[in-house]
Parts: C-alpha cells; sequence; structure tokens
C-alpha cells in the first residue's frame, strides 16, 4: 500500500512538473577515496536492513568486493564477536548492542576525518545514551518493535500488547531476550529494563503462562510466517511489517504501537575490533551517509533515517513521513521507550528468556 501510495503521489507530481522523470533521479555525489581498488569488505547486518542497490552501487564506486553475511539478532551479532572477530569490517548492532559492545570493548573507536558525512545526521540522532560523542557508532537507521497482524484474519483490531498475549489464534514472537523480558515487565507492572531479580522472574512467568498461541518464536523473519500464513500476528520491527505492505500493494498487513508502550530501536553501523580492513570500512560508512544513498536505504527498507540532509533535500517518500507507525509523532513518542538494560542485569533477562523459551518448548 505504502508503494502504491507513493507511486500515484509521484505520478501526479511529475504531471505538474513537479518532480524530475525517472532517469533523472539524483545521483549520489559521494565519491571514493583512491586506493581502494581490488579490495574486500566484510559486512554483517540484519538480513532486511539494507537498500536493494546499496551493496552493488558501492563495489562499483569503489572497485572492491562486498562479502554480505546476516544474522537476526543482537544476541547472535555479539556472541559471534565475543568469541573473536572472525573477519567483519562492519557490524549493525542496535541501541543496546551497541552499549554491550562498548562495554566489552568489542567496537574500535571511529576516525571521523575519514567521515565527513556525519554533517547528514540530524542533531537529535547524535550523542545518544548509548555512545555518548558517537565515539564508536553511527546513527543509521530507527523504528519500533511492535504488533503486526494480517486484518483479513483477525475478528477485530488489535491495539494492545493485552490483546496479542491473550489472542486466541496462532502468532509469534521474536527471538531476542531483551525484546521480550521488557515486554514481560512491562504488563507485570514494572520498569521493561528492570535489573531486580524478582521482577525479571515475573516477568518471564508473565511470558510463560501467555504463551499457549505461540506457534513460532522467530528470528528476523516474523514477517514472513504472517504473509505464508502461518500466523495471525506477531511480534516485530515496524520495517518489516511496512515492507509486507510494499510487496504486496495492499492493505492487508498492519502495524501497531500497542496502546501500553513499546520499545524504540535505534540500528547503528560500527567496526568491530580486528577488523581487516578499517579504511575501506570508513569509506563504506561515509557512502551510507550520502543523503541520496541514505534516503534509498529508508525508502526500501521502510525504516526511518536520521540523514536530516535526505530529509530536507525531500528525498525520503513523502507517505512515509506522514506515517505515524515509521516517523511517530509527538503522541507516539511518548509511548516509546529505550531499553538500557543495566550490565549486572543482561545475564538475568538472558537467563530469564532462555527459560520462558525451554517452558514454552514442552
Amino acid at each position: 500500500m505504502i508503494r502504491a501510495l507513493v507511486m500515484v503521489l509521484l505520478t501526479a507530481l511529475a504531471a505538474l512538473g513537479v518532480v524530475a522523470a525517472e532517469d533523472e533521479e539524483p545521483d549520489p555525489s559521494w565519491v571514493c577515496p583512491e586506493g581502494f581498488q581490488g579490495q574486500q569488505i566484510n559486512v554483517f547486518n540484519w538480513s532486511t536492513y539494507i537498500g536493494e542497490t546499496t551493496v552493488s552501487d558501492f563495489e562499483e564506486r569503489c572497485g572492491v568486493r562486498v562479502v554480505y553475511d546476516v544474522y537476526d539478532s543482537d544476541d547472535m551479532l555479539i556472541n559471534r564477536l565475543r568469541q573473536g572477530n572472525p573477519g567483519f569490517d562492519i557490524v549493525v548492532p542496535s541501541d543496546v548492542g551497541v552499549l554491550t559492545l562498548i562495554r566489552e570493548e568489542l567496537l574500535e573507536p571511529l576516525d571521523y576525518s575519514n567521515l565527513p558525512n556525519f554533517a547528514n545526521i540530524g542533531d537529535a540522532y547524535k550523542n545518544s545514551i548509548f555512545d555518548p560523542g558517537n565515539k564508536y557508532t553511527i546513527p543509521y537507521l530507527s523504528g519500533t518493535i511492535g504488533i503486526g497482524y494480517n486484518a483479513t484474519a483477525v475478528d477485530e483490531p488489535i491495539t494492545t500488547w493485552d490483546q496479542f498475549f491473550n489472542y486466541p489464534g496462532r502468532v509469534a514472537w521474536i527471538d531476542d531476550s531483551r525484546s521480550m523480558i521488557s515486554f514481560g515487565l512491562l504488563m507485570s507492572g514494572f520498569d521493561p529494563s528492570s535489573a531486580d531479580p524478582d521482577e525479571i522472574a515475573a516477568a518471564r512467568d508473565y511470558l510463560i503462562a501467555h504463551g499457549d498461541n505461540v506457534a513460532v518464536i522467530a528470528g528476523d523473519d516474523g514477517q514472513e510466517l504472517l504473509a505464508r500464513g502461518e500466523v495471525d500476528a506477531v511480534i516485530e520491527y515496524n520495517g518489516d511489517i511496512f515492507q509486507l505492505s510494499v510487496d504486496c500493494a495492499c492493505d492487508d498487513y498492519v502495524y501497531v504501537l500497542p496502546e501500553e508502550g513499546t520499545a524504540f530501536s535505534s540500528g547503528f553501523i560500527g567496526i568491530p575490533v580486528d577488523a581487516p580492513n578499517p579504511l575501506l570500512a570508513h569509506a563504506f560508512i561515509d557512502y551510507l551517509m550520502d543523503p541520496v544513498v541514505a534516503a534509498g536505504i529508508a525508502n526500501y527498507t521502510t525504516y526511518p533515517s536520521p540523514n536530516q540532509a535526505a530529509i530536507d533535500a525531500g528525498l525520503i517518500d513523502p507517505v512515509m513521513l506522514e506515517n505515524k507507525g515509521i516517523y511517530p509523532d509527538d503522541a507516539a513518542l511518548q509511548r516509546l521507550f529505550y531499553l538500557v538494560i543495566p550490565p549486572e542485569a543482561e545475564q538475568l533477562h538472558s537467563d530469564a528468556w532462555d527459560e520462558v523459551k525451554i517452558a514454552l518448548s514442552r
């Protein structure tokens, strides 16, 4: 539906001479620094978190090869790096993952002399509580974790976590300890980032008690289960659900920010310790911050971009900018929270989530 609406709008604007023809779409102004011809960069990213031609365009501009590998949770990324970097030059952790990676000294400090396009990032996204001063990471995309459902499969709109956790049909949860335990804490009346062992235990018990309708605990592919009709509703990132609407050009799939509140998530780009090619990694990060490149990623993934230059230049699809599920308004922002889990509680959250999965597997 989103892409269909955008195409209708752009067609109308083109008829008025407001936008350029398709073959006149802007090209990135970014020029690859010299000296990288024939080199390789290894990227480790989420599976649905890049533009359709982002990687191939970079390869062509620099004359390099990009080896692109994917993961489906921060836990997987962190555990891989804890065992020693197997050769990744670029990683894209979420906000809570950034805290852990910095604390465990698994990210390299960035060299801003090689990142002039950082000036394009909006001030509101800089200097986050997860990486003060952006010493290790650059804001990439942002989003929320909420409820996606098939409107043709449910009897009434789902607007709350209470409805979801008590839904009589089949649902999928996301396999992410931080998010799921936070939702259990929220529904138990506690701080979603609680470090209290008793409160975390209560969150565990809530999830176990409300797990009878869980068909799958999914990785980063809950939207695919929804599209195949294997479940009626999922816990997923907003961009993944909006991509379903784009792909089917329909309004069957609905994404909601639950009334009780939900987690706001930001993705960051960083360079892991022992990266084989940190100079080319800096070039890749700077390329991603070009306004045209950033807009292409945001428009394709349907995740909000922190690139203010892209927004100011009118490069972000206007229908997306007006969609409160993608770019939340002030009222929606009041219901969002960051997960800032204290270090001493991370293992408690992880253990509680393992106990939930073991209980549901029985």
